[in-house]
Parts: structure tokens; C-alpha cells; sequence
């Protein structure tokens, strides 16, 4: 079968590595920035509704991010496989190592589906969610849960596409599905003409109805050979071999992002037992860490394609140089923002909440922890890079071990011991971060990445 694409993807192993990364990463970059206006703009409609809708949307989306580690790990393996193929130019192996990704995506998001519908308003009442918002999260995360399949499959869709070197078909596509998304939530929770006022319900319809399509039309892209990739419907029968590949690469993947995520919900709790006032800092000072590392992702991911596929070319050499170059850039980036942080901390959080405890706090937050943002970029890129070899379980174990051996501990132990207790737990957040880079970097540099088998 004939699966050379249509519109294949200018080659990533010759030529220019800062034309190619720039080629990779700003449209991830673009990506990134419109989910978190999405996001944003959704939680303007909702709060119309009152702050029980809010809450609603809040304990639902919380429990929705669980999907989050499933998808990263498949993400991740399908990047590495695809990557690798299409730079040893086997694009029958790509095409095959994508479509099982596919039929992957589908039966896990039908798996969270069918659990979603019975188990909604128990994980809701787990949590410890008042009974005023119950019925309407419980409807919200039913909607979504019912509808992940498509969440899953658009994504690992993008992540084919992106293996291939192709990050502008899933932008153009994140653009069109955030674009209905806002359209539709407006309509969908208040209602107009004949279309009936669905309230916190409406949210969860609009979100599903632009990923369905978003996924529909991913997918069309993908089997019509209209982009870097194509791939025909045999090759997403079940393979089971082909798949284990996957989730053997993707299931360290999925750990490493697991950690991060329990360890967010234990640090919260931390923070919480400093007082209401600690706890707004942090999510303000949240609020700017997931910003400034939206480069070091949209970098970390170009990287992530080009180490695989150079690694596939046989040119190890120049693999190891896209994932610094990639790293420098970002340095340079975090070094503007290290300044502009730390010059103008108060204003800054001040520009979100003004109660005077936060604004000290959160400037405290900002002061002490963005100084180590420098770290972060060699544990983002770096870390991403080295799934893109296809080496997922050396990020799993590093990330483990800092998270869960040196964060909480030392948060635990600062936190009572440190005056005021709040700079205690920006210390170790700070310093947690320094030691998971240098641990990247440490085995990075061992070269035995260079030398993985996928």
C-alpha cells in the first residue's frame, strides 16, 4: 500500500536546526496560548452562573484531569515511534505505529466513558463535593467523561502528526475547536431561539461538540493522506505487539506525569495549612509558572520530534544538538523572565488579588521560586527530549525522586521550621526543581539515550 503523503513535512534531519525548531515549536506555542484562553473565556460564562456552577466546573475539571497522565504516556510513545520511523524513512512503520496509537486512543477514551457514567456522582461525593453542586458536576463530568474519546483521539492525532514534523495541521485544528468551543458556550449555557438554556451542562456539550469535530476531521487528515502522515484503515487493526511498543514507551510517560499531579494535590495541602491567604498566593503564583513554561513545552516538544527523528537518520550527533539548542533558547527566555518576576513581583499579583497578605506572599512566591526557572528548562527540554529517544523511564524515575524524595519532605520539614513558613515551601519547591534539571542533564549527557531501542 502506497502511504507516502500528500503534503509531506520539509525533512528535520538536514538543513537548519533553528529553522526547524522554529518550524515545531511556535505553532505548539500558538496551541498552548489558545487552550488557556479557552479556558479562561469557559470560566467566564460559567461564573455568570453563580459560584456554585464554579465549583461545579472545578471539582469536575479537577477530576478530569486524571485523564491527563493516561494521555500524556501514549502521547509520548507514539511521538517517540513515529519520530524514529519517519527519520529512518519507514513511513509504513510510522503509519502503523500511528494507527495503533489510534485505536488506542478510542478504547481508552470508551473506557473512561463507560466508567464515567457510573461512577460520576461517586467521585464527586469522594471528594467531599457539598450537595449543591453534586447534580450539576456530576452532569458536567458525565458529558465530558461520555465524550473523552474524542479528547483522546484529537490529541493523539496531534502527537502523529507532530512525530512526523508536522505541528501546524494540529494548531489550525486546536484553532477551529476552541473557536466553536467559545462559540458554543454562550449559546449552549443560556440558550436562544429554540436552543434551550443547559446551564453548567451546556459547558460540557460545547467542549465535546468541538472535540468531536476537531477529532472527526484529525482523523479525516490523517486516513485522506492530506499531511505528513497517512495512514490507511488496516493499519489501525490491533496489533498486538506494535501497541505493547507504544505503551511500554508511554507507560513511564504516564507515571512521571502522575507524580507531578499527586504531588500538586500534597503541596496544595501543605499550603493550605498555612492559612486562605497562602493558598491564593500559590495558585496565583500558579497562574504565572504555567505561563512561563509554555515555551519550555512548546520547545521540549519540537525537541522531542527532532531527537527521534535524527535518531531514526543514524545522526545521533545532531539529535544531541537540537535538544541544546532547543535548551538555549529557552535559557534565554527564562532569564528575561527571571528579571521582569523578580523586578516587579508585588505588582504582578497585585494585578490579580490585592488583599495585602497575598500580594506579600505571592511576591515572597515569586521572588524565591522564579530564580530556579532557569533549572526548569533543562527538566522540561531536556526530559523531552529524551522521550523522544524513546527513553521515557530515566524522566520517571528523576522526576520520582525529586517530587517525592526531596520536594514534599523538605516542604514538610521547612514548613514548620522556617519563619515566615510559606518561604519554607518556595524553597523546596526552588530547590526540587534544581536538582530534577541537574539530574536531566547528568543523564543526558551519559549518551545512553542515544542508544535506545524502540
Amino acid at each position: 500500500m502506497d502511504t507516502a503523503p500528500h503534503n509531506a513535512a520539509p525533512s528535520l534531519t538536514d538543513g537548519s536546526l533553528l529553522r526547524a525548531l522554529h518550524r515545531l515549536a511556535t505553532p505548539m506555542l500558538v496551541g498552548a496560548v489558545l487552550s488557556n484562553l479557552q479556558s479562561v473565556i469557559n470560566l467566564f460564562w460559567v461564573g455568570r452562573l453563580g459560584p456554585q456552577a464554579v465549583a461545579a466546573v472545578a471539582v469536575g475539571g479537577t477530576i478530569l484531569m486524571l485523564l491527563f497522565p493516561a494521555l500524556m504516556g501514549l502521547s509520548t510513545g507514539t511521538v517517540a515511534l513515529v519520530a524514529r520511523a519517519i527519520g529512518a524513512e519507514r513511513r509504513d512503520e510510522a503509519a502503523a505505529a500511528a494507527g495503533q496509537s489510534l485505536s488506542l486512543a478510542v478504547a481508552l477514551g470508551l473506557l473512561s466513558g463507560f466508567l464515567g457514567w457510573y461512577v460520576s456522582d461517586d467521585l464527586f461525593r469522594l471528594l467531599g463535593a457539598a450537595p449543591d453542586i453534586v447534580a450539576d458536576g456530576e452532569a458536567y463530568l458525565r458529558i465530558n467523561l461520555l465524550g473523552s474519546f474524542s479528547l483522546f483521539l484529537f490529541i493523539i492525532a496531534s502527537a502523529a502528526l507532530q512525530g512526523a514534523g508536522d505541528a501546524r495541521t494540529p494548531m489550525w485544528l486546536g484553532l477551529g475547536a476552541n473557536g466553536l468551543n467559545i462559540a458554543l458556550d454562550p449559546l449552549l449555557i443560556y440558550g436562544w431561539g429554540p436552543v434551550p438554556a443547559l446551564g453548567v451542562r451546556g459547558a460540557a456539550l460545547a467542549s465535546v461538540i468541538a472535540e468531536t469535530l476537531a477529532a472527526i476531521v484529525a482523523a479525516g487528515v490523517l486516513l485522506g493522506g492530506r499531511a505528513a502522515l497517512h495512514i490507511g484503515w488496516s493499519q489501525c487493526r490491533p496489533r498486538l505487539a506494535l501497541a505493547w511498543r507504544i505503551l511500554r514507551i508511554g507507560i513511564p510517560g504516564s507515571g512521571q506525569m502522575l507524580a507531578r499531579s499527586l504531588m500538586g494535590a500534597v503541596l496544595m495541602r501543605i499550603v493550605a495549612g498555612c492559612g486562605t491567604a497562602a493558598v491564593a498566593a500559590y495558585g496565583t503564583g500558579l497562574r504565572f509558572h504555567m505561563l512561563i513554561l509554555m515555551p519550555a513545552f512548546a520547545l521540549g516538544g519540537a525537541a522531542a520530534t527532532l531527537v527521534g527523528q535524527n535518531l531514526g537518520a543514524g545522526k545521533p550527533g545532531r539529535a544531541r544538538q537540537a535538544a541544546w539548542l532547543a535548551t538555549g533558547l529557552d535559557l534565554l527566555i527564562m532569564l528575561v523572565v527571571i528579571v521582569l518576576l523578580a523586578g516587579f513581583a508585588p505588582a504582578l499579583i497585585r494585578a490579580f488579588n490585592r488583599d495585602p497578605d497575598v500580594v506579600r506572599i505571592g511576591a515572597s512566591y515569586l521572588r524565591i521560586v522564579s530564580p530556579f526557572y532557569f533549572f526548569a528548562a533543562f527538566g522540561v527540554i531536556i526530559g523531552r527530549a529524551l522521550n523522544g529517544a524513546g527513553d521515557s523511564l530515566a524522566p520517571m524515575i528523576i522526576t520520582t525522586l525529586s517530587l517525592w524524595g526531596l520536594q514534599v519532605p523538605l516542604a514538610l520539614w521547612l514548613v514548620r521550621w522556617w519563619q515566615p513558613a510559606t518561604a519554607g515551601i518556595w524553597w523546596a519547591i526552588g530547590l526540587a526543581s534544581a536538582v530534577n534539571g541537574l539530574l536531566m542533564v547528568l543523564w543526558f549527557e551519559t549518551g545512553r539515550w542515544q542508544h535506545r531501542q524502540v
